[in-house]
């Protein structure tokens, strides 16, 4: 090719198939749609270029009525991960077998059918944000421009937009379903969404759910996060028998009341403090660990710590994204683990099933490595918080105001030590809207962990409140 002659544009690459389970006939669509923004020269257009190429999965039932059938783009979070988790976990029509905590597929691995698919009641877009899954940025252009707060919500939200429009589906109920970091993009999104684009939704399902950075930040001088990870470190220490002849409803219970009341003012007081070592023995009593090591680290336990500690007497580790699950270190005098068993446990079974279904069932084949959790986003922008909490409350609750009729499902693992439930309640609780929408705001608890969906009860459950969400929302 000569050198002043046009490279080629890129151009989506999508693949349609049709599929059956049971009585359900729906078809899926697999590719990278292409990401065009308008270049602007001295204030005049200068056409569009191609930025990103964004690989998605979607799925229609055949045959429905499109302006009444419900539709819900999926996501992950980390920032980082594709959606691969909430695809082949919960939503799809296909899941992987990949165990649970104690009992653990071995490789390599099965897909089997999801009878439980929430395709029985909407339509699904599951969206990997650029730098994930089989999304890239276009030759020549910058991948760490799309690896930030805003212009991860305006990429994926023009995928939206774009997606919305193409397959006529404005006149659709819309819903959006993120979990963990995908859950601070929907809450954005949901904003964003409203006032870029005058797209208004008709929920959003917030799966292990964080809003708030400062919930969750074990920074010095915010002892916020101390007292709200302490009842899931008490669910923890209860799964592994440090409570003995106790109910998990009893420890959380005593653990709740005393992270609202007695823990905040006592980690208030600092020197003041008069009775610190009953403060000392009930820390240590609800969270199965030494009093020494409760007054050594000054009544302030941070997770990764904690997960490190907790079992250390056993020469055992628990995770943090589920805290039922156990591993092992080669040093138990670490301060902080090395892995979290958690996600080692469960993430070769969804890369082996994603890499498989994307090419023999959908038959899409592209020979990129398919980036389940990518490293590449880093370091991730928060520019627009600086020298501030990063925090999407303020968006949630701006979209909420605007939409009355915005339902927000918030679920919950008990185990989980990344996005602790009793947080999420935190944020909830502290939302800027009037008492009269508190009612559009739904809150699920499940006796698992980050992805609740590895326990097979809680997946159950969990399928049964977002179908029930999803109808009674559109």
């Amino acid at each position: 090719m000569a050198d002043n002659e046009e490279q080629p544009q890129p151009a989506d690459d999508l693949v349609t198939t049709s599929h059956n389970l049971g009585d359900l006939a729906y078809t899926a669509t697999a590719g990278r749609v292409v990401l065009r923004h308008e270049i602007l020269t001295d204030g005049k257009s200068n056409g569009h270029v191609a930025k990103a190429e964004v690989f998605m999965i979607s799925y229609t039932l055949d045959g429905a009525d499109a302006a009444n059938r419900p539709v819900t783009f999926s996501f992950n979070g980390g920032p980082g991960s594709s959606s691969v988790w909430l695809h082949l976990g919960l939503f799809g029509p296909r899941r992987i077998l990949a165990g649970d905590a104690g009992n653990l597929a071995k490789p390599p691995y099965e897909l089997v059918d999801n009878l439980e698919t929430l395709l029985r009641h909407s339509d699904f877009v599951f969206i990997d944000p650029v730098s994930t899954g089989y999304s890239r940025a276009t030759k020549g252009e910058k991948p760490g421009d799309f690896h930030g707060f805003t212009p991860d919500i305006e990429s994926v939200g023009e995928v939206i937009r774009l997606w919305t429009s193409r397959n006529q589906r404005w006149l659709s109920p819309k819903f959006l379903a993120g979990e963990s970091y995908g859950t601070l993009r929907a809450a954005g999104l949901a904003e964003h969404l409203q006032s870029r684009h005058s797209l208004y939704l008709n929920g959003i399902m917030l799966i292990s759910s964080i809003l708030d950075f400062g919930t969750v930040d074990f920074s010095e001088g915010n002892d916020l996060p101390y007292a709200l990870f302490l009842p899931t470190y008490a669910a923890i220490a209860h799964y592994h028998g440090l409570h003995e002849n106790r109910t998990l409803e009893e420890v959380l219970a005593e653990a709740e009341e005393f992270a609202s009341r007695d823990y905040p003012w006592a980690l208030a007081q600092g020197a003041r403090l008069p009775n610190r070592q009953s403060i000392v023995d009930k820390i240590a009593t609800l969270t199965g660990l030494s009093p020494d090591f409760v007054d050594r680290v000054n009544l302030r336990i941070e997770h990764m710590r904690f997960y490190t500690e907790v079992l250390r007497h056993r020469r055992r580790v628990t995770g943090r994204l589920d805290g039922r699950f156990l591993g092992w270190e080669d040093d138990y005098g670490r301060e902080r683990m090395t892995d979290d068993p958690s996600l080692s446990a469960i993430i070769g079974a969804y890369s082996a099933g994603l890499n498989h279904y994307v090419r023999a069932e959908l038959g899409y084949a592209n020979d990129l490595p398919y980036e389940v959790i990518s490293n590449n986003v880093r370091p991730w922008s928060f520019k627009e918080f600086e020298n501030a909490t990063v925090t999407v409350a303020d968006k949630l609750a701006a979209a909420m105001r605007a939409n009355h009729n915005l339902k927000v499902h918030i679920g919950s693992g008990y185990h989980d030590g990344a996005t602790p439930y009793y947080a999420a309640e935190h944020v909830v609780a502290h939302l800027a809207i009037p008492d009269e929408l508190r009612g559009n705001i739904e809150t699920k608890y499940y006796e698992a962990g980050h992805m609740m969906y590895v326990h097979e009860p809680s997946r159950l459950q969990q399928s049964e409140d977002l179908a029930t969400f999803i109808r009674e929302s559109s």
